[in-house]
């Protein structure tokens, strides 16, 4: 039976049978927020096609239309106008990022480099969400900052001076907005990371003629490069696809096809999981567009196993935890999930709430500072709440179609929260349940 729509925002989902179908998830959202942004930093047009239509995307484009940019959109397709970063006027506006992290963070690095004021805010879930590790280095690099711990804060341009350090964290936010400042400092900027995180902003940057390159853990930043624009195809969200990839591994007889899936080795820690958990996923046709690495990608149900998911691992994971956790919960053994502090400061404290859903849904979760202990076994039916946290939203749908159909639907409260990242989720999974 698909998706059950409740009244206030709930949504009921049945068990179902294995699913088999082809899903084309929706663009990948980090792509699009840095597709957007770069062109925006150049001066001419560029069309952006697959673009992800969602709040978080819609929020970054709000804010660059506050500095003079401008947008053409038609369906998932955007033309981008611009005069250049350094033609970019004072918002006498509030830039509102909402829900999104990311426009937060790599647009405080924009306007580090802008010589004015710019005043940053968001909702109530984005304003608990740790600011002072993007304000603190690029302070440290000339901004005037008003306030460094959350939203909401005031940052105002002045002349930068490159950045030379090790980052706190290994975060492609963190990184990104340094990365957007370089480009505007007086001298070079060389950023050392911790651990492996998102290279997209790397990648199109290099593309649009940014004078930037990437030595093991080091990137180094010349600034002074004239940005060409440079059109971009985003391809499908493979922390999007997780979902599904999670729903076919963990289902015997399920089998579900994504096609032109972006397969960036520093996302794919969700592939290499749930294969160390005994998985089979396929990647077909391995090919390369706008410099990301993309392909067809098919999963096929089996029995999982319990494994042990940390280092590395997570950090290219990190996104993907909480259908991971649901995984595992499926899985014979136990499931180790470890180094995940970092979800303790994403839309929710995803630690606890994934471990919150999956107990009320009779698995044995044991909390951990840095993750979870899960032990496997069958999922029953349940009321949970997604915290207004998108993908604890979707998680709890995996996690219901595959629950013991004599314990009823699963309830989840908070449904819409969807929109921040995949609009059309409700609608996806109503059409393989309806297949399957």
């Amino acid at each position: 039976m698909p998706a059950e729509r409740l009244a206030a925002d709930h949504v009921a989902i049945h068990p179902s049978g294995p699913l088999r179908g082809t899903v084309q998830a929706p663009g990948d959202k980090s792509i699009s927020h840095r597709a957007l942004i770069c062109n925006a930093l150049a001066e001419g047009e560029a069309q952006i096609d697959g673009l992800l239509d969602s709040d978080d995307i819609r929020s970054t484009m709000a804010c660059l239309r506050q500095w003079g940019v401008e947008f053409e959109l038609d369906a998932d397709r955007v033309l981008v106008r611009s005069q250049g970063q350094a033609a970019f006027q004072e918002s006498e506006q509030v830039l509102d990022c909402g829900n999104s992290g990311t426009s937060i963070r790599l647009l405080a690095g924009v306007a580090a480099g802008l010589p004015f004021r710019s005043c940053f805010d968001g909702d109530d879930s984005l304003r608990t969400r740790p600011m002072r590790r993007v304000l603190d280095p690029l302070q440290t690099m000339g901004a005037e900052v008003s306030h460094q711990r959350t939203a909401p804060f005031q940052l105002r341009g002045r002349r930068l001076n490159g950045f030379d350090g090790t980052l706190a964290v290994a975060s492609a936010q963190v990184k990104s907005a340094i990365v957007f400042a370089a480009l505007r400092a007086d001298t070079p900027s060389s950023i050392v990371e911790p651990g492996p995180s998102r290279d997209h902003t790397e990648r199109m940057l290099a593309a649009m003629s940014a004078d930037i390159e990437v030595d093991g853990a080091t990137v180094t930043v010349e600034p002074g490069a004239a940005l060409t624009p440079r059109d971009v195809h985003v391809p499908a969200d493979i922390s999007a696809a997780a979902f599904w990839m999670s729903a076919a591994a963990m289902t015997p007889g399920a089998e579900i096809a994504l096609p032109n899936l972006g397969v960036n080795p520093r996302r794919t820690g969700v592939i290499d999981a749930l294969r160390l958990m005994g998985a089979e996923i396929d990647l077909r046709n391995q090919r390369d567009a706008s410099g990301e690495p993309v392909a067809d990608v098919v999963v096929r149900g089996g029995a999982l196993r319990g494994a042990t998911l940390d280092g590395d691992l997570i950090v290219r994971a990190i996104d993907e935890v909480p259908v991971l956790a649901v995984a595992a919960a499926t899985a014979d053994g136990v499931t180790e999930i470890r180094d995940a502090e970092e979800l303790r400061v994403k839309e929710s404290d995803r630690i606890a709430t994934t471990a919150a859903m999956l107990r009320a849904m009779g698995v044995g979760v044991e909390e951990r500072r840095d993750g979870i202990r899960i032990v496997g076994g069958q999922l029953r039916g349940a009321t949970v709440d997604s915290h207004g946290d998108h993908r604890l939203a979707m998680a709890a749908a995996i996690a219901a179609m595959t629950a013991d159909p004599e314990s009823g639907p699963t309830q989840i409260r908070g449904a819409s929260a969807v929109d921040i990242s995949y609009p059309a989720f409700w609608r996806d999974l109503d059409r393989l349940q309806h297949d399957a």
